[in-house]
């Protein structure tokens, strides 16, 4: 415990460093993002850590967090809905139904041709109708002044609901993706999960009904207070004053402020949930399940069910987090969504920080996202004193101050390798 202790003190040394160094709103910026951070690390970490499966899939579940934001919190387009809204609607039940109906028709005719050809012909008479239904109402709903809108909309119900429904909105993908790939091998259940985590990005990306496409949603409504309406407040503009800050500099914290203790309510909440899960006879199933999945199947646990449970409550973690990260940015923006930062980088998080143990998720997640913000202009830093005894002009300072954009991946590279050579197990080990 006194080295966990330790391990966490140095990390917030780091933030405090940064505060004082830098500035006190670039400590909490980074702080925030951390928060979250952790919090998907601490999803990855539940279906790695306590089950063993090898999900490289992580960016998808987070931008459906983000999506849910924009499908909770923004207003509807009455223009939208007008045009093509209950169109769309009736496309989206025909397309389900088709799915169930060829479903059901498969499981319950006897295996044959005619089974064959009974579902191949419920799904071609089911996208055709699909299709002659959500053509027009999708051309009619992005037609509604694409500039601005060009989509429904959301329900405009408080933000703050966008994040356990975002959770949940990336919960029953999982079990739609976790029904059909978690029979799979882990390195084929990586390949499938990578694979569709790319394909939700894609949906995003190009059905701007849904949320306007690569064309994003911004002024997402916050759950804290604007800046400005701050600074035309006479009771904070007096204690900012106070305080001997300026109204500008004032404002910006205390938001930051705000995010922070919003956040860190929600990782405390979830550390205290899956510590209590991890200690329980829950737990030690799963942990058996991971260590030898034969000998537990013997033992008469359903190990395919279990696999499904575990993948689905990490997976709806990372939904929230993603939901989380939105409302922070106030906008959707599906071009961001990138496999190193919302996969790769949440991976390093858990293996430094110590998979199988939450605390550790929690440290790898704050320390990993620190250096990940901070290694470039301490790099460039160190680069600029490094090269000051070239002459000016000269190609090889050029190339060698240009190649400071790459410290980043060298830097995870490095503390990836480093952990794993003195420290295989993480930071903070498993117990």
């Amino acid at each position: 415990m006194n080295k966990n202790l330790l391990l966490f003190g140095l990390v917030a040394l780091l933030y405090i460093g940064t505060g004082v160094l830098q500035s006190w709103n670039t400590a909490l910026a980074i702080f925030n993002m951390g928060l979250i951070s952790a919090i998907m690390a601490l999803g990855v970490n539940i279906q790695w850590g306590y089950a063993g499966l090898f999900n490289v899939g992580i960016m998808g579940f987070v931008a459906l967090g983000g999506l849910a934001t924009v499908l909770v919190s923004m207003p509807p387009v009455g223009e939208a809905w007008a045009a093509g809204g209950l169109r769309m609607i009736a496309a989206l039940a025909m397309g389900g139904a088709t799915v169930i109906a060829g479903v059901l028709t498969y499981k319950r005719m006897p295996k044959g041709r005619s089974r064959s050809l009974a579902v191949l012909g419920i799904f071609l008479v089911g996208f055709i109708l699909y299709r002659m239904l959500f053509d027009p109402a999708r051309d009619l709903i992005e037609a509604v002044n694409p500039a601005s809108t060009g989509y429904l909309g959301g329900v405009g119900l408080p933000i703050l609901l966008a994040w356990p429904l975002g959770g949940l909105l990336a919960a029953g993908a999982a079990w739609a993706i976790g029904k059909t790939a978690l029979g799979l091998r882990s390195d084929y259940l990586a390949i499938a999960t990578l694979g569709i985590a790319e394909i939700i990005i894609a949906v995003m990306k190009n059905e701007d009904w849904m949320a306007r496409g690569v064309k994003n949603v911004v002024g997402l409504p916050r759950p804290v207070p604007y800046e400005v309406d701050l600074q035309v407040n006479p009771d904070f503009v007096a204690n900012a004053t106070w305080l001997g800050l300026d109204p500008a500099t004032a404002s910006s914290l205390w938001v930051k402020l705000l995010y922070a203790g919003l956040f860190a309510v929600v990782l405390l909440v979830l550390i205290w949930l899956t510590q209590m899960a991890l200690n329980s006879p829950w737990g030690r199933m799963m942990r058996a399940i991971r260590d030898n999945e034969t000998a537990a199947e013997a033992m008469g646990k359903d190990v395919t069910r279990r696999h499904l449970q575990i993948f689905i409550i990490g997976s709806a973690i990372c939904g929230m987090a993603g939901a989380m990260m939105t409302t922070l940015d106030g906008q959707l923006t599906p071009g961001t969504y990138q496999p190193l930062r919302f996969t790769f980088l949440v991976w390093v998080m858990v293996i430094v920080g110590g998979s199988g143990n939450n605390w550790g998720a929690v440290l790898g997640g704050f320390l990993i996202w620190w250096l990940w913000i901070q290694v470039e202009p301490i790099g460039g830093a160190i680069m600029g004193l490094l090269t000051l005894p070239l002459p000016e002009g000269s190609g090889l300072k050029s190339h060698l101050l240009d190649s400071v954009q790459h410290v980043r991946l060298l830097t995870m590279g490095v503390v990836l390798l480093l952990v794993l050579r003195f420290s295989p197990r993480g930071l903070i080990p498993e117990k």
